[in-house]
């Protein structure tokens, strides 16, 4: 067995599947940063700060025309909770990212074929709903509100209007370090989550994963391959439209079309975004999104593959086409230069904060990374006369663990 070489063929595939969605996880964390830094409290809560239809429909517009990279969403999602936005809306925003993008249309399309788009839009939308009305069951108001950490108090700089901020290269350094900062908390699991795809994808053919699922059951074969199709996602790390490859040598190897569009939501509730719902919003209500999530998709699956076979569009065109594991000058290979671009003056902007007035009110949490202010830290510590801010007292508490502090 050439051990050397599937490894190489791994790491390629890996960093082919991370190169096909660079642009969109920079463009999804400038976001995240920008809207940490920028939006005030109360605008959000105006607009997103309930789930009722309109804010809803706001939600999903958002999310379409935001990044389709699930670790990018995941924080995007997760400063709108911080800022104000209604958790189901918020969580509602983050389906939109992953699973309502134009760009994993047009992958799916070419890959598996249109009726795999259409699936995604339509599938997406009954998502939304569908979480829309059980958010409220599932998470319930006190246990959303206990995960929130953001405080009522707002810096100047957050009070400033919209204009001056966007005028103020301050202000843009601070969104700029809020960029840096998520990235820096999120660098493990986004690492963890390629390399291992790109080892799952080239190892393990696809006849393995067919082995997990019914056959000629009739409904009972649809409703065991939903139900399957998330769990294939979570044990293989696979994010984004990084997943549109394996799930191609599913559906190549006989897996139902409800299970393949399964899989291909459950692109949210992959291991590495697990351990960051925990990090997020701690281990209760991580454990109730995988429940929730995990239906919601597998409800979406079944109603898809029924309401195709039933419009009869249901695809028999088992395509063995999958994404090129070599550069070409397409547009994702533009793209991605012009993003690498924009990545690079961000982080020249987080490095020279100081020199333009930026990161004042600010600080880093010390445990995870992420920039918190100051006067809305939910934590802090003290050692040798030093002050520690803290994004949770989760982090703070692994401080106080693993230094041991001064008297405060």
């Amino acid at each position: 067995m050439d051990v050397l070489g599937d490894i190489g063929r791994s790491l390629r595939e890996a960093f082919f599947m991370f190169w096909e969605t660079l642009w969109p996880l920079i463009l999804g964390f400038t976001l995240s940063g920008a809207v940490q830094a920028f939006v005030p409290r109360e605008r959000l809560e105006r607009t997103m700060g309930d789930h009722r239809p309109a804010a809803v429909a706001r939600a999903s517009g958002w999310g379409m025309v935001s990044s389709s990279c699930s670790y990018a969403a995941t924080a995007m999602a997760k400063s709108l909770f911080q800022k104000g936005a209604d958790f189901t809306t918020a969580m509602i925003f983050m389906f939109a990212s992953t699973n309502l993008v134009i760009e994993l249309g047009i992958v799916l399309v070419v890959i598996l074929g249109w009726q795999f788009a259409a699936a995604e839009l339509i599938g997406g939308s009954i998502m939304v709903v569908v979480l829309a009305l059980t958010g409220s069951f599932v998470i319930g108001r006190r246990v959303a509100r206990s995960a929130e950490v953001a405080d009522e108090r707002e810096t100047e700089l957050a009070r400033e209007s919209w204009s001056t901020k966007l005028r103020s290269r301050a202000a843009w350094s601070d969104a700029a370090s809020y960029t840096v900062a998520d990235l820096t908390m999120l660098r493990r699991e986004l690492v963890v989550g390629y390399v291992i795809a790109g080892f799952l994808a080239v190892l393990v053919p696809s006849h393995t994963w067919n082995a997990v699922f019914l056959h000629g059951h009739g409904f009972w074969t649809t409703l065991e391959n939903v139900v399957v199709g998330p769990f294939i996602a979570i044990i293989a790390f696979v994010c984004s439209i990084g997943n549109v490859p394996l799930a191609a040598a599913l559906w190549h190897g006989g897996i139902g079309f409800g299970g393949v569009v399964a899989f291909i939501f459950a692109d949210l509730i992959t291991l590495p975004l697990l351990l960051i719902y925990r990090k997020y919003y701690g281990t209760r209500i991580a454990l109730r999104l995988l429940l929730w999530f995990w239906a919601v998709m597998s409800l979406t699956g079944l109603l898809v593959e029924g309401l195709f076979s039933a419009g009869g569009i249901f695809p028999h065109n088992r395509s063995q086409t999958m994404v090129e594991t070599q550069f070409a000058w397409n547009y994702t290979t533009f793209l991605n230069l012009a993003f690498i671009a924009i990545g690079g003056y961000l982080y020249w902007l987080y490095r020279n904060r100081a020199r333009f007035g930026g990161g004042a009110g600010y600080a880093i949490d010390p445990m995870c990374g992420m920039q918190v202010q100051t006067a809305n830290a939910p934590a802090r510590r003290s050692r040798d006369g030093i002050d520690f801010y803290f994004c949770s007292d989760h982090c703070a508490e692994r401080f106080t663990r693993q230094v041991q502090p001064t008297k405060e």
